[in-house]
C-alpha cells in the first residue's frame, strides 16, 4: 500500500512530513535524486530522463502511485509524462494542482470558464527552471483571469538549503525577495514554488510583510492526496514499508534530512 513521494534533493522531505502526519497508516517510499541536485538549473529533456529513472525505482518499490514533489519536476516533466509515458496501472501527480485548488478556491474537475479571484498581484518565487517553463502561470490562466503574476528566479537557494547554511539561506531569501519587490512592489499573495522553499518560510513571510499571504504546498498536498486516495484506494501500491532511498551518499543526505526534520532520517542507497 506505499506511495512514492520524489524530489531531486530534500525538499520534499516538507511534503513528506505533512503528508505522512495526514495519513499515519500508509507506508511512503521517498526518493531524493540527490546525485543529480539541483534540477531548477538543468533543461527540460535532462529533468525529463531523470524524473522518468527515479519514478521507475518507485514503480519498482511497489509504488502505483507517485507524487513529484518537486515543482521543477512537476513543471518540466509531468506533462510529457502523462501524456506519453506514465503504465495504465499507474499514476504520476505533481504538486501545482493543490497550489492552483486553494489559489482560485476551485476544485481541479471545475471546467467552467476561467473567472476573477479575490487576488490580483502575486509573486511567484521559484527555481530558474520552473520559471522558465511558465507552468504555473499556464495552469492558472485556465481557471483565473485577471491575476498578475509576477515570477522571480531563486538561485542558489536550493543549494544553500541542501547545504544546511542557513546564514547563505536566509540572505538569498532576503535578496530574492528584494528584487520582486523592485518589479512588484506590493504583491497581495506570495507562492513558495518550490518544496525546498518552505524551511524558509518564516524568512520569506518576515521579508514580504505580514499583509501578503504566503502559500506553500506541503499541507495543500497532502489534503489533495488523502481525498485522491479516499476516491482511488486502488491506487495503493503493493509495498509494505517505508525507506528513503538517495542517488547521493546515504551517510550526509541522512544527516541533513534528520537536520530538516528534526527527527532521525536513514537513506540507503537506490
Amino acid at each position: 500500500m506505499a506511495v512514492g513521494v520524489f524530489d531531486s534533493g530534500l525538499g520534499g522531505l516538507t511534503v513528506l512530513d505533512a503528508v505522512s502526519k495526514r495519513l499515519p497508516d500508509v507506508p511512503f517510499v521517498y526518493f531524493a535524486d540527490s546525485a543529480h541536485a539541483p534540477y531548477g538549473v538543468r533543461d527540460a529533456d535532462d529533468v525529463y530522463d531523470l524524473t522518468v529513472s527515479a519514478t521507475e525505482r518507485l514503480f519498482e518499490a511497489g509504488c502505483d502511485l507517485v507524487i513529484l514533489a518537486c515543482n521543477t519536476a512537476s513543471a518540466a516533466a509531468l506533462r510529457r509524462m502523462q501524456e506519453g509515458w506514465v503504465p495504465r496501472d499507474k499514476r504520476v501527480l505533481g504538486v501545482f494542482v493543490p497550489l492552483i485548488e486553494a489559489l482560485t478556491e476551485r476544485q481541479w474537475g471545475d471546467n467552467s470558464p476561467p473567472r476573477e479571484v479575490a487576488v490580483e498581484h502575486v509573486g511567484l518565487f521559484a527555481t530558474p527552471a520552473t520559471v522558465r517553463s511558465r507552468a504555473f502561470q499556464r495552469e492558472l490562466a485556465f481557471r483565473a483571469i485577471g491575476v498578475d503574476v509576477e515570477a522571480q528566479a531563486c538561485g542558489g537557494l536550493v543549494d544553500a538549503i541542501e547545504e544546511g547554511d542557513m546564514i547563505l539561506a536566509e540572505a538569498l531569501v532576503r535578496s530574492h525577495v528584494d528584487a520582486l519587490k523592485r518589479k512588484m512592489p506590493e504583491p497581495e499573495a506570495a507562492i513558495l514554488g518550490c518544496t525546498h522553499y518552505p524551511l524558509m518560510q518564516d524568512i520569506f513571510q518576515d521579508a514580504l510583510g505580514e499583509n501578503v499571504k504566503v502559500y506553500s504546498q506541503a499541507n495543500l498536498v497532502a489534503e489533495s492526496l488523502a481525498d485522491y486516495l479516499e476516491r482511488h484506494p486502488d491506487m495503493l501500491g503493493s509495498g509494505q514499508q517505508s525507506q528513503f532511498l538517495t542517488t547521493g551518499n546515504p551517510k550526509k543526505v541522512s544527516g541533513h534530512a534528520t537536520q530538516f526534520l528534526k527527527r532521525q532520517i536513514e537513506f540507503v542507497s537506490a
